[in-house]
């Protein structure tokens, strides 16, 4: 798999983030005493998210690497792609039937009452951007499902890491305006775009 798709499917469906991240992100106190240490805020709250990606990848690689291993890649090839074409017609919502199983549930559940707690502390400091980011990255989200094919196709640990990283870079564009002007942004706008 080529790491620019990585990139490609994060910048295209960073639009995606901006409905469902946007509110997270634009909940945030970045604003700073110079603009140099508000954009480090942001990029400490989007680097939080891209960590995330990165185990995420971890994982998924070395999932990747044991069905490469056992022979099975281009069978799981074929029911990824079909699951892909399922959830792109809207036919399969990939989030709802994640969210069911008990153990996802369970750990979803533990992450949003972690960020609520994160987000209602009084003082926030940098590390806390930096967990908000990171805990937001665990959060169901169908573009994340996405690139963790890709991940899951490198068939290595390191590639899957690296693949999910340069995912996240990849919505760090749209995430960064978000954040700087999102303000100017409309709640309607932000609902369509979602």
């Amino acid at each position: 798999m080529e790491f620019w798709t990585a990139f490609l499917i994060g910048f295209i469906g960073s639009f995606h983030c901006v409905g469902m991240c946007g509110p997270i992100a634009l909940s945030l106190p970045y604003q700073d005493t110079t603009k140099v240490k508000t954009a480090t805020n942001v990029l400490l709250y989007n680097f939080g998210r891209i960590t995330t990606y990165a185990l995420i990848g971890l994982i998924f690689g070395l999932i990747g690497k044991s069905i490469a291993l056992a022979g099975f890649q281009q069978g799981l090839s074929i029911a990824i792609g079909i699951l892909m074409l399922l959830a792109a017609f809207s036919i399969l919502n990939v989030e709802k039937q994640l969210v069911k199983l008990p153990l996802l549930d369970i750990l979803f559940k533990k992450v949003k009452t972690r960020l609520a707690y994160l987000l209602n502390q009084k003082s926030k400091k940098k590390r806390t951007l930096y967990l908000v980011g990171f805990f937001n990255g665990f959060l169901p989200c169908g573009l994340v499902y996405l690139a963790v094919v890709g991940a899951i196709s490198t068939g290595d640990i390191l590639s899957g890491s690296f693949y999910m990283a340069i995912f996240g870079i990849g919505t760090l564009p749209t995430m960064l305006s978000v954040a700087l002007i999102g303000n100017l942004i409309s709640l309607n706008f932000r609902r369509n775009i979602q």
